[in-house]
């Protein structure tokens, strides 16, 4: 006996009608869940920003340890099953695709707000080499050095120079847009001390990012060395290209669609004005340049900061930038890069004596490396003793970059978990002193020539 067709068609609907709506109840159940880490995560981000003000640091200071407070560390500590409810419960693809994406945002705001500029200054040229090749040098051979004696028990399964030459990169990087919000803070940006620190940091970001891509290009061409000279060959040409060919007609257009807001605005003053059309057309060009040097074997964030580059001498672009975007940017995206990266850090993953042992050693050789090189450069150029000192201690900072960095080696599988950890703690340590020994050490260099102009 056979069965009715439009029962078979009403049971077929139905099941149809049902997986629609269970579709779109877990659509909405992954929304919330997301809705609520986000709440938290820019809460918890403002919140440590506003504290850290408060208590004489730099606001990305206290997003960075709020992020690490929001992770494992702490949060999944004390309230382990709340922190797997809120954290833990929804694939991390979500929060981990808006990190990237935000990631992608924030490298095109460094590259535009680097400052070539400086590296053509005159006065105080011959420091500004000195303490650039000491702050690259002492502490890339002292990272070799640490990365050959850490016991294997600590490595991953990539090739051991892979990870020396990682953990070397990642002591050579100076935090430049940390530097240069600390150096507006205390209104040192325009004298000889800002200029000769902004400069060698600048020197240092842009050969350490040189590294990072060499090293990135090395681990994925599986220490191939013909891939390897490819990849790099590849990289120079699409650097080339970019700054050669697809610079000079996109700062035409930009140019252009600036002086179309300015004419509709009747030419006031303020910062310029970002049309629709020409977000549109940057935005868009980030995410090119980021799939190109995808495609090209290395990470999506160098075709963002490389886009902020190619458009650093268009500063009218710039500060409209950083009036219209760069503020959701930093209060929306970079905490959640933060917590992202509290996420996978793991202080508890230290749990014995000696790992803690090999993390102070990290952080006392990093130091060693970046301040006391950079210090004794200065002093070797002919920089006071206390003059030198916040030199030493300015490039000493790292914050974003290095947590940048870190997580471009996690994700390469590169470094592991505890590695990773004290890489982090390095990151925040660093950081960490640098705006309370500013404080303490400045004042006895009032008078210091380094100090001209300064108000």
């Amino acid at each position: 006996m056979g069965s009715d067709p439009s029962l078979v068609v009403s049971a077929a609907q139905a099941a149809s009608s049902a997986a629609r709506v269970a579709g779109v109840h877990a659509s909405e159940h992954l929304l919330f869940a997301t809705l609520v880490q986000l709440v938290i995560i820019v809460l918890g981000g403002r919140l440590g920003g506003v504290l850290a003000r408060r208590l004489g640091q730099s606001a990305a200071v206290g997003e960075i340890v709020m992020g690490l407070l929001l992770g494992p560390s702490l949060f999944g500590l004390l309230a382990p099953e709340l922190f797997a409810a809120v954290f833990r419960s929804t694939p991390p693809q979500t929060l981990t695709m808006l990190s990237q994406i935000g990631l992608l945002l924030l490298m095109f705001q460094i590259g535009l707000e680097f400052d070539f500029a400086h590296l053509g200054e005159r006065r105080n040229r011959h420091v500004v080499w000195w303490v650039a090749a000491a702050g690259l040098v002492a502490p890339f051979g002292l990272g070799l050095l640490f990365a050959w004696w850490l016991p294997p028990a600590y490595l991953t399964e990539a090739p051991r120079l892979a990870f020396a030459l990682f953990v070397a990169t990642a002591f050579s990087i100076t935090a430049l847009p940390i530097l240069g919000r600390i150096l507006m803070e205390f209104r040192l940006s325009r004298t000889p001390l800002g200029v000769i620190t902004i400069s060698a940091a600048a020197i240092n970001d842009v050969v350490g990012w040189l590294l990072l891509a060499m090293v990135t290009a090395l681990s994925t061409a599986a220490f191939s060395l013909r891939d390897f000279a490819v990849e790099v060959a590849l990289v120079l040409a699409f650097g080339a290209l970019s700054w050669w060919v697809i610079r000079p007609p996109l700062e035409r257009f930009v140019a252009w669609r600036l002086g179309r807001g300015e004419a509709a605005a009747g030419g006031g003053a303020g910062p310029a004005t970002l049309d629709p059309t020409l977000m549109g057309v940057i935005i868009a060009v980030i995410f090119l340049m980021g799939m190109a040097t995808f495609q090209l074997g290395i990470f999506a964030i160098f075709g963002g900061f490389m886009a902020g580059v190619l458009l650093h001498r268009q500063r009218d672009f710039a500060l409209a930038w950083q009036e219209r975007v760069g503020s959701f940017v930093q209060v929306f995206f970079l905490p959640i890069f933060f917590t992202y990266t509290g996420l996978r850090t793991d202080v508890g993953s230290l749990g014995s004596a000696s790992a803690w042992g090999w993390c102070a050693l990290l952080i006392t050789l990093a130091t060693l490396g970046k301040f006391g090189a950079c210090w004794l450069a200065a002093r070797v150029a002919g920089l006071s003793g206390p003059a030198a000192r916040l030199v030493g201690i300015l490039m000493n900072t790292r914050a974003l970059m290095e947590l940048i960095i870190i997580n471009v080696g996690y994700d390469l599988g590169v470094i592991g978990r505890e590695v990773f950890t004290m890489l982090v703690l390095m990151a925040v340590f660093s950081t960490l002193v640098t705006t309370p020994l500013l404080r303490r050490w400045l004042p006895g260099l009032r008078g210091d020539a380094v100090l001209a102009g300064a108000p």
